[in-house]
């Protein structure tokens, strides 16, 4: 018997939906398709390494949720890498090679990913407007997908399951011009970024992270000279739609070159630099997505104080990998550490990634994001 809805549902609230005959969940803002997939299917695993009971141990990553570390940079020499590595965020231990960037030079600034597609925003020397993506399910090199609107750098990201978002930058070699533009693509398709809408604050080198309707923006430099001045400000945006980003909240600090993921709750903000003079932090924060209001403290990132980080999640962990060291050596690391998404407290280490040096400034995604529903 088909009953006629009374009022505004609670979320949570589930629903067969007679025209689409599909089961659809009320998440406090609106329904949503319930997914008769998931990143095991994808990926044709179940979650756990061949061989040596994970990956780190000899085995491969061959199902469950796919983390990426995509791009980056050494320093002392100043050297970019074009390599993509993958590894199972469900188990631990270390990525493994996938492919390379095509586009010379690549330290892309974001990236973003539905569960098929994984797209790295910003390709290039240089400014970069350039726009790659790789199938998440196999391996290989990335393809051409389109260009952005602007050709700046340091770019923040992040996507649903149908639409990725970059937003901000700046232009180089001196960041004078800094923007506040947001410009979407549609990750199923290929082709050129469209308009979206404004910044609240225009920023470059912050982060952004999503659930199914909202993407929320973290930190980042409103001004770059002649001191760096940064911001705790958070700004949200509904993905379906297109205008002008609305106040959310404040991170519990002000950092820049941080890093960023969600699952459809939780949005956590990792590392980066603070103050002045700048230095590298181990602070991680996080905040409810849903809701409006203020970042709270969740704990301590176990790999040190680094910045510029490649986060990817799953439903349940967020791993962060890599990163750079503010001065001195080691400049560039290779560790990657976890948390659980829905507690609180310090990162605990979970592998390395495949370049042995360690590298700055790689982009994260994965196919079992807080984006996804």
């Amino acid at each position: 018997m088909e009953h006629n809805t009374v009022g505004t549902p609670p979320a949570g609230s589930i629903r067969f939906n007679t025209d689409s005959s599909k089961l659809e969940i009320y998440n406090g803002e609106q329904w949503w398709e319930i997914d008769a997939t998931s990143p095991e299917l994808q990926t044709g695993g179940t979650g756990q390494g061949i061989g040596g009971g994970s990956y780190g141990g000899g085995g491969t990553a061959s199902g469950g949720t796919r983390g990426f570390i995509a791009g980056g940079y050494a320093n002392s020499p100043v050297s970019a890498y074009q390599e993509i590595s993958y590894y199972n965020i469900d188990s631990t231990g270390n990525s493994q090679d996938f492919g390379d960037i095509s586009t010379s030079s690549a330290m892309p600034p974001t990236g973003a990913a539905s569960r098929t597609r994984g797209l790295m925003l910003g390709c290039g020397p240089g400014d970069k407007n350039a726009i790659e993506f790789v199938t998440i399910s196999s391996t290989g090199n990335a393809q051409n997908f389109g260009d952005l609107i602007n050709a700046f750098q340091s770019y923040a990201g992040s996507s649903n399951a149908t639409r990725a978002i970059a937003a901000g930058g700046h232009d180089s070699p001196s960041p004078n011009a800094v923007s506040n533009v947001i410009q979407y693509v549609t990750i199923a398709s290929t082709g050129n970024a469209n308009d979206y809408g404004d910044l609240a604050q225009e920023r470059f080198n912050f982060d952004a992270c999503s659930s199914p309707t909202r993407m929320v923006f973290g930190g980042g430099i409103y001004s770059p000279t002649p001191t760096a001045l940064r911001t705790n400000l958070v700004d949200f945006v509904t993905i379906s739609t297109i205008g002008n980003a609305a106040d959310f909240g404040d991170l519990t600090r002000a950092p820049s070159h941080h890093d960023a993921g969600s699952n459809a709750i939780r949005g956590i903000f990792v590392q980066g630099l603070e103050g002045t003079p700048q230095a590298p932090t181990n602070t991680v924060d996080y905040l409810t997505i849903a809701t409006l209001g203020n970042a709270v403290d969740f704990g301590d990132a176990a790999a040190g104080n680094y910045y510029g980080r490649a986060v990817s999640t799953s439903s349940t962990r967020l791993v962060a990998a890599c990163g750079g060291y503010l001065s001195g050596s080691p400049y560039n690391v290779n560790n990657m550490d976890y948390v659980q998404i829905m507690s609180t407290g310090n990162a605990i280490d979970f592998g390395d990634g495949n370049v042995a040096g360690g590298i700055e400034g790689p982009i994260g995604f994965s196919n079992g994001h807080g984006g996804l529903g």
